[in-house]
């Protein structure tokens, strides 16, 4: 069975063809050195990684996982070696400022690593993928003097960071956290505290792990508002920079889960452990969600890797199993059976799982373009609209990427058939390893009221017409292009749509708040199909534009938006009638009914 092979022919078509990532860096201030000829060798050294590196690793960290012993955690044969080879290539700071020894390219670059990197190895992945968060957060709200300390460090790849928000009793309602910071004298602080479900929380990748952690000040208000935010590092720096003696934190445990078993999934004991503040006291949650809005990008990254990982292996068995025959008479008359991809109901599992893997590396990518745009652009109306439409996208490209993701790595394994159930294919562990980005960064629920909830409706709208306003513009643009029109045309109606069922549940919310609960999933779903049916449209357009020149390629990208259109878009017809039903449905029972 062949091991992972990066996309590029489809990177090249996201970036280039369909997104003009030239024209988007040439735009933007201190890009100037980010050219299409640079960020190809990049990337193609990035595969060559990824293919040769991670990928075999993949199986070796699933059947070996972590091991603890006396609060040491050693992880599994060759990931050490690999992640010091990560760190030799510079991969780490690609995408990192210059004033911290980073090379200073825009944060996409990193995003296209991480899509590869990911879908080589995720368990593996997530060790540099939680330091980039780390960073990002010190680079934001941290002190010169801690961004001197440990963002050069955490750049370097000799640190990595983890985020420490979880605790027993909590997770999602972190106005519930229990962890304690008592104020010293030296400006320190002495954290109190469990913290559960910690990835990557210890190792022995890198020399030191700088921990991200919420916890509350003794003065503190109750809930959300009295969160306060800390680094506390493993070893403390001692003062050339290097590091210094051992914090009070532990790694109390390791969990035993489904999948992931690469990664350290940790209980972290914080036992009077030395912290310092980061960004104002009780402005934690806010000074946390830089981190968490990278970890839900990442995350959504994670739906595209097992999405790519269970289509190519799918692929490569259905072109080679050979089982009955084709109804319409053999094609492989020279052999016992024909091929199974010859069969429409395994041709339907392999098109599912084309298309959301596609159809998510385009909106992986095209939010890495708002991200630049965010962070980069000199201009203020087009950051402006960039941060507006990045806040609509992130619940969905969170939610709807990993829910999908789940989705085609079952049907990689159903095409195996039974031999998708055993270890030697790797696509249960690829199923395995899916399970946990619906739960990653908040469920699919929790994503789902932030968008319908926060993001729509207490923006009155605007948010969302922020998108749809893009959506109209393409569609005015091409309603005369009769090629288009099979796409254009549904393409409008949906965005109509979707303005109709958002305007019912608000005023149904206006009777009944319980409405937006009742109707968030099924909402965020479709908002999920729907921005994917604006990409798949333009991917359309883009790909006509070179069919002719280009051929086969170009060819099956028209062909596998209209088998998105007339085989996955008609989804958004059954969630409709499901949020028009309302919350009754759901309230009317009792709780002994159940």
């Amino acid at each position: 069975m062949a091991d992972y092979k990066a996309p590029l022919k489809d990177l090249e078509f996201v970036l280039y063809d369909m997104l003009d990532y030239e024209q988007h860096y040439a735009s933007l201030p201190g890009c100037e050195e980010a050219n299409r000829e640079l960020i190809t060798a990049i990337v193609e050294e990035a595969a060559k990684f990824c293919e040769n590196v991670l990928a075999p690793l993949n199986a070796v960290g699933d059947e070996h996982g972590c091991d603890w012993q006396d609060g040491v955690v050693t992880t599994p044969p060759g990931f050490k070696e690999a992640y010091q080879q990560f760190v030799e290539g510079g991969w780490p700071s690609i995408n990192h400022s210059v004033d911290y020894g980073g090379q200073g390219l825009p944060e996409s670059v990193g995003t296209i690593i991480s899509e590869m990197t990911g879908a080589a190895n995720w368990a593996w992945s997530m060790y540099p993928g939680l330091s980039h968060g780390a960073m990002n957060t010190l680079a934001q709200h941290g002190t010169v003097e801690q961004k001197s300390v440990y963002l050069t460090k955490l750049v370097e790849g000799s640190w990595t960071g983890t985020m420490c928000l979880t605790e027993a009793h909590c997770g999602t309602d972190l106005g519930m956290l229990k962890t304690r910071a008592e104020p010293q004298d030296d400006g320190s602080y002495r954290i109190q505290g469990s913290k559960i479900f910690i990835s990557a929380g210890d190792h022995d990748l890198a020399e030191n792990i700088v921990h991200i952690v919420l916890a509350r000040l003794p003065d503190a208000p109750e809930g959300t508002k009295g969160i306060s935010l800390f680094i506390v590092p493993k070893y403390l720096p001692a003062e050339d920079g290097s590091v210094g003696e051992r914090n009070a934190v532990t790694c109390g445990s390791i969990e035993h889960k489904m999948g992931i078993h690469g990664n350290a999934t940790c209980v972290l004991n914080f036992d009077d452990a030395t912290g310092y503040l980061i960004g104002p006291p009780n402005r934690g949650l806010h000074c946390m969600f830089t981190f968490m809005n990278t970890a839900r990008l990442g995350t959504a990254l994670q739906g595209l890797a097992h999405a790519e990982v269970g289509y190519q292996k799918s692929l490569s068995y259905a072109k080679e199993r050979l089982q009955m025959r084709a109804l319409s008479g053999p094609k492989n008359p020279s052999g016992p059976a024909d091929p199974i991809i010859v069969h429409p109901d395994v041709r339907r599992m392999l098109l599912t799982q084309k298309a959301f893997a596609e159809g998510g590396r385009m909106l992986i990518h095209y939010c890495s373009q708002l991200v630049d745009i965010e962070q980069l652009s000199d201009d203020a109306g087009r950051k402006t609209e960039a941060a507006d439409l990045l806040a609509f996208l992130t619940p969905i490209a969170k939610a709807f990427l990993t829910e999908t993701g789940f989705e085609a790595a079952n049907h990689a394994l159903q095409c195996f058939g039974g031999h998708g159930y055993i270890r030697e294919w790797g696509v249960e562990q690829n199923v395995r390893d899916a399970r946990i980005a619906m739960l990653y960064e908040g469920t699919t629920g929790i994503q789902a009221l932030d968008l319908l909830g926060r993001k729509v409706l207490m923006s009155q709208g605007e948010l969302l017409k922020r998108f749809t306003k893009v959506v109209h513009k393409f569609c005015k643009a091409n309603e005369d292009n009769e090629q288009l029109a099979e796409f254009v045309q549904p393409l409008a109606k949906l965005n109509n749509q979707w303005g109709e069922i958002t305007m019912h549940i608000g005023l149904s919310a206006m009777e009944n708040q319980e409405e937006v609960g009742a109707a968030a999933v099924d909402y965020l779903m479709y908002s999920g199909y729907a921005v994917y049916a604006y990409l798949w449209a333009r991917a359309a357009k883009t790909a006509m534009e070179h069919e002719a020149a280009e051929g086969a390629f170009y060819r099956a990208k028209v062909k596998t938006a209209r088998f998105y259109f007339k085989r996955l878009l008609p989804r958004t017809e059954s969630l409709v009638v499901a949020m028009k039903s309302g919350a009754g449905n759901l309230l009317d029972f009792e709780d002994s009914e159940f």
